[in-house]
């Protein structure tokens, strides 16, 4: 069975390529295309597709306002934002409505064509170049800090609550480091363990928690603080 998929760009140009490009995809069909979040919504109350290609800003109705109003019609829908480097505060409010994830708008297509195929397994998809940066701002979004004026990491006392979930101290631990951007071998390093271990401590905390790379793990660990 085919994704079933919806194209929303205000640009034109941009949406009718994506639409080519899709459509060359043995497995994808272009249900919709449209140049609105408003729109968006309209088209798949009437006929609801499986993924939402969905550009961020548009003059009626953003990407924002788009994915909150298709969620909240079709949960089921997964919606994936193309952005850019300088979105980050649209992209945390639209993965706080639903969004599956995000993509760069200069990405190669073969990259898009998987990024589709991921968030419709059902998986989150973090493009890695901006995601730690994106994780950093979700953390002080909550206070209404920005991230330049607020105290340092060793100053927040907040934790998640660890209680929820099936990890032990040393995992706990691990978790935050990795968040703060540590590779394995400076986590080994500090927590005096060998770097082998701190790689099968990280496997193990990504099949608990069912996420796939140290970079979905860093934006759970941020998302967890910004929920208290």
């Amino acid at each position: 069975m085919s994704i079933r998929l919806m194209i929303c760009d205000d640009d034109v140009f941009i949406r009718e390529s994506l639409k080519l490009i899709c459509q060359l995809q043995p497995d994808f069909s272009v249900i919709h295309t449209c140049g609105s979040g408003h729109e968006a919504a309209a088209l798949a109350a009437d006929e609801p597709v499986d993924v939402v290609l969905m550009d961020m800003r548009m003059p009626d109705g953003d990407g924002v306002e788009g994915t909150r109003l298709v969620k909240q019609l079709c949960p089921a829908t997964k919606v994936l934002i193309l952005t850019t480097f300088d979105d980050e505060q649209h992209i945390i409010d639209a993965l706080r409505h639903g969004a599956s994830g995000y993509l760069l708008k200069n990405s190669d297509p073969s990259r898009l064509m998987e990024a589709i195929r991921t968030v419709h397994s059902g998986s989150v998809l973090m493009d890695s170049s901006v995601a730690l940066k994106l994780a950093h701002l979700l953390r002080h979004s909550n206070s209404g800090t920005s991230a330049s004026a607020s105290a340092p990491q060793s100053d927040v006392p907040e934790q998640p609550k660890w209680e929820l979930y099936p990890l032990n101290t040393s995992e706990q631990a691990i978790i935050q480091h990795i968040a703060n951007g540590l590779s394995n071998r400076e986590i080994a390093s500090t927590l005096f363990l060998s770097e082998g271990t701190i790689k099968n401590y990280v496997t193990e905390i990504l099949a608990k928690l069912e996420l796939r790379d140290r970079t979905q793990l860093a934006i759970w660990y941020w998302k967890q603080l910004s929920r208290q």
